[in-house]
């Protein structure tokens, strides 16, 4: 049996995330996976912005840091640069990280910097009253607009296979086993890794647009995920409607730090010279 305890700050809780919420399943999936890397306590960091997903830092008893809205990959960036043996992981919101922390997570994807962000997707701001983020679907509803929204949304996992990150995987909370799995291989991979998680808001989302209860959501999820493989030989005609989970991007790419180093010592030899 799994001791979350000892990577808890137990004087923390209880957790502050509403019932049906699925930040805690994400958490959980977490410390599996760093469990899993064999990474020690003390050198590892979790970093987070503003929002629901952005209190987990505050439960967990490694070198935490809670930021402000949109710059979690900001603040990540500078500690890695600093600490470059830190294994430094990201957690944020679609909000917090699509919005307004939306260059930030782009260009570090172009940087190809060796972060691990997990991106909790729940298709609202969830913390701050429901207003619709760029992950909203087009039609939903959201307090910011109580007739639907207008604007198309964001493929989070796109948007970071486009901007340059190296690993990219989406996966579901209902897909906790698999989320394990995706996050170690985050945690391991050299480079910018995206893990991006569709989480159910019971609250802000699924009151207002009917979604019924998070068991509902939870089927949902179960009913209309397709792994990678299989969508692949599918129809987009087949797959409207449909998420697409698995590993969806894996390859190799110069890491920010090593490359840096490199050039750092190329220029120390040229002024000895």
């Amino acid at each position: 049996m799994f001791n979350y305890n000892k990577y808890l700050r137990n004087d923390k809780l209880p957790h502050i995330w509403c019932t049906g919420c699925g930040c805690g399943i994400v958490l959980k999936s977490l410390l599996r996976a760093i469990e899993r890397s064999k990474i020690p306590q003390d050198e590892i960091a979790v970093v987070s912005g503003i929002g629901c997903s952005s209190r987990t830092p505050g439960y967990l008893d490694f070198n935490t840091l809670h930021t402000t809205h949109g710059r979690a990959i900001a603040f990540a960036t500078g500690l890695k640069l600093a600490k470059q043996k830190l294994k430094v992981i990201v957690v944020t919101g679609d909000g917090d990280a699509t919005a307004i922390g939306g260059n930030h997570f782009i260009h570090a994807a172009r940087r190809n910097l060796d972060l691990t962000v997990v991106i909790y997707n729940n298709y609202i701001y969830g913390m701050t009253g429901g207003q619709v983020s760029p992950t909203t679907p087009a039609g939903k509803r959201g307090s910011t607009a109580p007739y639907g929204n207008v604007e198309p949304a964001f493929d989070i996992s796109q948007l970071a296979i486009a901007a340059g990150a190296p690993f990219v995987a989406r996966s579901t909370c209902y897909h906790a086993v698999q989320l394990d799995k995706y996050i170690h291989k985050g945690i391991i991979k050299k480079g910018f890794s995206v893990i991006e998680v569709l989480s159910p808001c019971p609250t802000y989302y699924a009151r207002p647009n009917r979604l019924g209860n998070v068991v509902d959501m939870m089927e949902w999820y179960k009913n209309n995920s397709v792994q990678i493989g299989v969508a692949r030989n599918k129809s987009v005609q087949e797959m409207e409607g449909k998420i697409t989970i698995g590993i969806l991007h894996d390859t190799e790419r110069p890491e920010f730090c090593e490359v840096y180093r490199e050039l750092s010592e190329s220029i120390k030899k040229q002024l000895v010279k």
